[in-house]
């Protein structure tokens, strides 16, 4: 269970972990998916009270509770939609980043996991991130783990791009050759801008119909591109601590230069294909598997295929992982690793000075028996979606290109 960048709504994914014998590989059936939606409210108190707004320790407080409980009804709902479960991964909703250059100190996810463990009855694991973070890595994107088993065996590499609110990349080259970081963002500005100025009732643009409309102003456009943070070198981080309207306002500043809503959105996009297509371009690989709210904006994926001439784009769809759910896929693959004694992270991704074991474990109903050690860490990973169509009556909302 995960709430991205975008702070839309809950990603649930339902999946069935087994190893295949003798072979080293895991095999993952995607049983079920499901998004359920944060209450208006809620969403605009969570949304008010993050960077760079100041906000109150009883904000917090309060909005711990309150997105756990949201937590804690989703699940309930995919369990009794989809049958009882042995693990709960619940990665909650970030509210803080601490980045410093390219070293992390901290992170923060809210969404207190006792609240769904008392819900369920079933054991939860979660604060997934922060153990990388203290044995010296960036704590993202530990999605890399899932591409490299699942790419890994793909002659000539391939490279995993996720357009969330933050866009973020894993190159595969390999089984054991991964690099992993956060590129920069996929739509977090376009939503600042389109949220603030109210442009659609939904809070972003969908279908890319303002960024179709628009045309990229250049001079901002290259002042946007020059922010340091680009010319870091990986592994890195980073989060709309950074990314945020003041960003955009900033900029503007700097360029001289205040385009309409629609050249201002138009803009904002073309920052992502370019900075996106600068960094697949620079791998020399020839093979780009997109995931994220972001590969529904066309817009923003006919920009890629223009800018990406020589490299063939696939949706995570086609390797068994559904596009809009591929993070809440890949922590449920960290709590399999977690409960069977294996490491979640991948150093060459995160920047950790070894692998580590995630996550803080909430007891469910019952005591809770951990399966005995795995062996060793499976070397590949194949994963097959039983549907891909949530089954009627389960609570969705239209995917926000920001995931």
């Amino acid at each position: 269970m995960i709430s991205g960048t975008s702070h839309d709504g809950i990603d649930v994914a339902l999946v069935g972990f087994d190893p295949v014998s003798g072979g080293g590989t895991l095999s993952g059936v995607v049983e079920f998916t499901a998004t359920t939606p944060y209450a208006a409210g809620l969403r605009a108190r969570l949304a008010a009270a993050l960077p760079p707004a100041a906000t109150t320790l009883a904000e917090v407080c309060e909005l711990d509770t309150l997105i756990g409980r949201s937590f804690a009804e989703a699940a309930a709902t995919a369990i009794d939609r989809a049958g009882p479960v042995d693990l709960i991964v619940s990665h909650g909703q970030t509210v803080f980043h601490w980045v410093d250059g390219t070293r992390v100190h901290g992170t923060l996810q809210i969404g207190q996991p006792a609240w769904i463990a008392e819900r369920t009855g079933t054991p939860v694991l979660a604060d997934v991130r922060v153990r990388d973070i203290a044995a010296g890595g960036q704590g993202a994107p530990l999605v890399c783990l899932l591409d490299a088993l699942l790419l890994g065996g793909h002659l000539g590499g391939a490279v995993a791009l996720n357009l969330g609110g933050i866009a973020n990349m894993t190159v595969v080259r390999g089984p054991g050759e991964v690099t992993a970081y956060d590129i920069g963002p996929a739509n977090a500005l376009i939503d600042a801008v389109v949220a603030s100025l109210g442009l659609t009732a939904r809070g972003f643009d969908e279908d890319g119909r303002l960024a179709a409309s628009g045309t990229v102003d250049q001079s901002l456009l290259a002042v946007l591109l020059d922010h340091p943070y680009y010319r870091l070198p990986a592994p890195k981080s980073t989060g709309k601590e950074l990314f945020h309207l003041g960003h955009v306002e900033e900029a503007m500043a700097r360029a001289g230069t205040r385009p309409g809503a629609a050249d201002l959105v138009a803009t904002l996009t073309e920052l992502t294909v370019r900075t996106v297509a600068r960094d697949v371009t620079a791998t020399g690989i020839g093979l780009l598997v997109v995931s994220g709210g972001g590969c529904r904006n066309p817009v923003l994926m006919a920009g890629l295929r223009r800018a990406l001439r020589d490299v063939t784009l696939r949706l995570s769809d086609d390797y068994g992982a559904p596009a809009d759910d591929k993070e809440a896929i890949a922590f449920a693959l960290i709590g399999w690793h977690t409960v069977h004694g294996l490491p979640g992270t991948i150093p060459a991704g995160t920047g950790a000075r070894a692998p580590r074991i995630l996550g803080s474990l909430t007891p469910g109903a019952g005591p809770f028996a951990l399966p005995a050690p795995a062996p060793e860490a499976p070397h590949a990973l194949t994963l097959r979606a039983v549907s891909r169509d949530t089954p009627p009556g389960t609570p969705r909302i239209a995917r926000h290109p920001a995931g």
